[in-house]
C-alpha cells in the first residue's frame, strides 16, 4: 500500500461554541481523496508535531480570543522547522489586518481604514472625518466571526468594549447591504469558486451565526483581478486562500480582508467539490 502522508488538522477545543464539524468533513474527505491521512489536533494544546508530513490550521478558530497563545504557538512551528501549510510568515502576517494598509500601499483597492491605537469619542470623530463618513463600522485589528465589530450610526459614539482599545475604523460599505460580501477561493494560485454572503434583514454581519446565508456566485474577470493582486502582497504564495470584498456605493469592488489562515473554503460550492484543495495540500507535502 503507499505512503499516506500525515497531516495534523488544528481544530477548537471541545467546548468551542461554533459548529466547525460539517466543514471539517468535507475538507477532511477532500484531503482524503488526495491521498493523504488526516488527524485531529487541538490548536491550543496540540502536543508532539513532528511525526506529521503537514501541519494545517484550517480550524484554529477562535484565536482571536486567545492572541497570546495563537503566536506562542506560530512562534513554536517556527522555531521546530516544522511543515506548515499556509506558511508560518503567511500566518503572522494575516493574523492582523494592519496588512491592510500594506495592501493601499502597493495600489489595491482595500475598503478604506483608520487605525487607532486607543478609540475614544475624539478618535471617533476624527476617523469619521478622514473617511468622509457618518456611519462606520469598528474592528479589532486581530479578529474573526465578527468579534467585536460593531456597526456605529452617525453621532453615536464608541461602544463600551471599544473604549481605549486597539480598533479599526471602516466607513460603512453601501454594497455589503444590497449586494452582500463577496468571497473568491484560490487553491495553488488557482481560482476555484465564489460566493456571495448575504446579511440577514436589518443586520451587516453575513456570518452563518448571525443569520446571513450563502449562495454561488460567478466572479467577474474585475473580481479575480482584485484578488490575485491582494495575494501578490503576502509574504509567500498561499496554499490556500479566501478574499472577501466588497462594493461602494458604485459598485466598485473593494478587498474586505484575506482569510488565510482558518477560512470557511464552502467547497460544496465548487464544482470539483474541493478536489483543487486536496492536490494542492497534497502537493504542499512533497515540496
Amino acid at each position: 500500500m503507499p505512503y499516506q502522508p500525515r497531516v495534523a488538522i488544528l481544530v477548537p477545543a471541545p467546548d468551542y461554541y461554533e459548529k466547525w464539524q460539517p466543514a471539517f468533513a468535507r475538507k477532511a474527505a477532500a484531503l482524503a481523496g488526495a491521498g493523504l491521512a488526516v488527524e485531529q489536533r487541538v490548536w491550543g494544546d496540540p502536543g508532539d508535531l513532528s511525526g506529521f508530513d503537514l501541519i494545517l490550521p484550517l480550524f484554529a478558530w477562535g484565536y482571536q480570543r486567545d492572541v497570546a497563545g495563537w503566536y506562542k504557538l506560530l512562534d513554536r512551528l517556527e522555531a521546530e522547522g516544522l511543515p506548515v501549510v499556509n506558511p508560518v510568515a503567511v500566518l503572522r502576517w494575516n493574523s492582523d489586518k494592519a496588512y491592510l494598509s500594506e495592501l493601499a500601499a502597493k495600489g489595491v483597492a482595500v475598503v478604506p481604514t483608520v487605525e487607532v491605537a486607543a478609540l475614544d469619542e475624539a478618535a471617533l470623530a476624527d476617523a469619521r472625518l478622514a473617511l468622509g463618513a457618518g456611519e462606520v463600522v469598528v474592528k479589532p485589528a486581530i479578529s474573526g466571526g465578527a468579534d467585536g465589530t460593531h456597526r456605529i450610526a452617525a453621532g453615536a459614539g464608541v461602544p463600551a468594549d471599544a473604549l481605549g482599545q486597539r480598533r479599526l475604523v471602516q466607513p460603512l460599505m453601501p454594497g455589503i447591504l444590497s449586494d452582500g460580501e463577496f468571497s473568491l477561493f484560490f487553491f495553488d494560485g488557482r481560482f476555484s469558486h465564489a460566493i456571495v454572503k448575504r446579511p440577514a434583514a436589518g443586520d451587516f454581519r453575513v456570518q452563518e451565526q448571525f443569520g446571513g446565508r450563502e449562495t454561488a456566485w460567478e466572479a467577474s474577470d474585475e473580481a479575480q483581478a482584485l484578488a490575485a493582486a491582494a495575494l501578490a502582497a503576502a509574504p509567500a504564495p498561499p496554499v490556500y486562500a479566501r478574499v472577501d470584498m466588497v462594493g461602494d456605493a458604485a459598485g466598485v469592488l473593494h478587498i474586505m480582508e484575506l482569510e488565510l489562515i482558518e477560512p470557511s473554503l464552502f467547497l460544496h460550492f465548487a464544482e470539483d467539490k474541493g478536489a483543487a484543495f486536496g492536490r494542492a495540500v497534497a502537493g504542499a507535502t512533497l515540496i
